[in-house]
């Protein structure tokens, strides 16, 4: 290849997302005068941070130690455990601090920029981007990487770059195919597979319902025990909210093997099955002239009550003592394992996030270096990991890019 068309760097940083510009700015602060080049394949920088958190950008949680921050997790939580130790939510927000970026915390524990903007994360970046000398090129896809005597020669569809050290920030991939340049490196990739979803429901029985919020329900899987708890929303396409987002990530291999075909159990109560007989028990002795339709029960919204009534066939005019305990135990059947028959799912909001990519027994958690080609470290999302909604995904992309950057000289 003519020499006009090489470049040679110290650094090359693939991707130019979160971890890219993390590892690549922190890179660059640890030993002045690192060349660091930036190579997206897009002609987008941190569209990611820039649609986060309905473009306030989620930064991290407020979970300040490493082991509970390490349980919001389901892929990576044993590696997380012990690179949280060098790099945690606390460091992430000194980190933004020292450049000029303060965040809040937020009721639920996200915590955003002060500014409510993700554009005041992306400007820091390019900020210090601009500031370190740290080049970047746009619309560069890497299709093959080569380690050679004189260096890692990184093939682009009309370009070749030469570095001495690589960091692989790409972000996580849809397709195994798209893997191919990273297996073909001796990498082992665990299938990418789909984790923050919504529930379609396929029977759309509770359409009606949709827009109704209760801040506190619990939502099973049907014949397993994975399950979570937190606010649940229904919508048109079927369930979605806190309780069921988190539970997608943690379910998330179970439910593609089953091809998103299952029943998902809501307690729209929050309490046990129990607790629930005996309250309705209760009212149907001590209450008993009193309307059930006109009066919710667990503070939930008149409009999931009445329907949930309606279901188990009582009329406007019923009151408790009228209820024969049949219908009594439909009505909590319906209030503690309330069927949603699932088929599909919808990705949430712009939040896409894969469980699956390079296996982390192929990474020295030391220093993010493959173990398979030294010189070589990987950051981010394009690791198995992945955590729950909330910050955790891009907490796990600026401790891995942090300790990758240290390591590398």
């Amino acid at each position: 290849m003519p020499q006009s068309l090489q470049e040679r760097f110290d650094l090359i940083v693939i991707g130019g997302g979160a971890a890219g510009f993390f590892g690549a700015i922190n890179a660059a602060e640890n030993k002045r005068g690192l060349k660091v080049l930036i190579l997206e394949k897009s002609s987008k920088l941190l569209s990611k941070v820039k649609v986060s958190g309905g473009g306030r950008c989620n930064v991290t949680h407020y979970c300040f130690e490493p082991t509970p921050l390490s349980k919001h997790y389901p892929r990576g939580q044993k590696e997380l455990k012990k690179l949280f130790r060098e790099f945690q939510a606390k460091d992430t927000v000194a980190w933004f601090e020292k450049h000029g970026v303060t965040l809040k915390v937020e009721e639920d524990g996200r915590m955003f920029p002060t500014t409510n903007n993700s554009q005041t994360i992306i400007d820091c970046f390019l900020r210090e981007a601009e500031k370190l000398n740290v080049e970047i090129k746009l619309t560069q896809e890497v299709i093959r990487i080569e380690k050679r005597e004189d260096g890692f020669h990184i093939h682009t569809s009309n370009r070749l770059f030469i570095a001495s050290k690589v960091l692989i920030a790409v972000g996580g991939y849809n397709k195994p195919e798209n893997y191919k340049w990273l297996s073909a490196l001796g990498h082992d990739i665990v299938q990418p597979i789909p984790s923050l979803f919504t529930f379609n429901d396929s029977a759309k029985e509770f359409i009606d319902l949709m827009g109704v919020a209760v801040p506190d329900a619990e939502v099973k899987i049907a014949g397993s025990n994975l399950n979570q708890r937190g606010p649940v929303l229904i919508t048109h396409w079927g369930l979605s909210g806190p309780a069921v987002i988190k539970l997608s990530a943690w379910a998330a291999v179970d439910l593609h093997k089953v091809n998103y075909t299952f029943t998902a159990l809501v307690n729209w109560t929050g309490h046990p099955e129990t607790v629930v007989r005996s309250m309705l028990m209760k009212l149907k002795n001590e209450s008993s002239k009193k309307k059930i339709l006109t009066n919710p029960l667990f503070n939930l919204p008149k409009r999931l009550w009445e329907f949930l009534s309606i279901k188990c066939g009582i009329e406007e005019h019923k009151i408790w003592a009228d209820l024969s305990h049949k219908v009594i135990n439909r009505l909590i059947e319906l209030l503690v394992a309330c069927p949603f028959k699932i088929k599909g799912k919808t990705t949430f909001k712009e939040e896409f996030v894969t469980c699956g990519g390079v296996s982390l027994n192929d990474i020295d958690l030391n220093s993010m270096e493959s173990k398979k080609v030294p010189g070589l470290y990987l950051a981010g999302e394009v690791l198995n990991i992945d955590g729950e909604t909330g910050g955790f995904n891009f907490q796990a992309a600026w401790t891995t890019a942090w300790v990758a950057a240290r390591a590398i000289d």
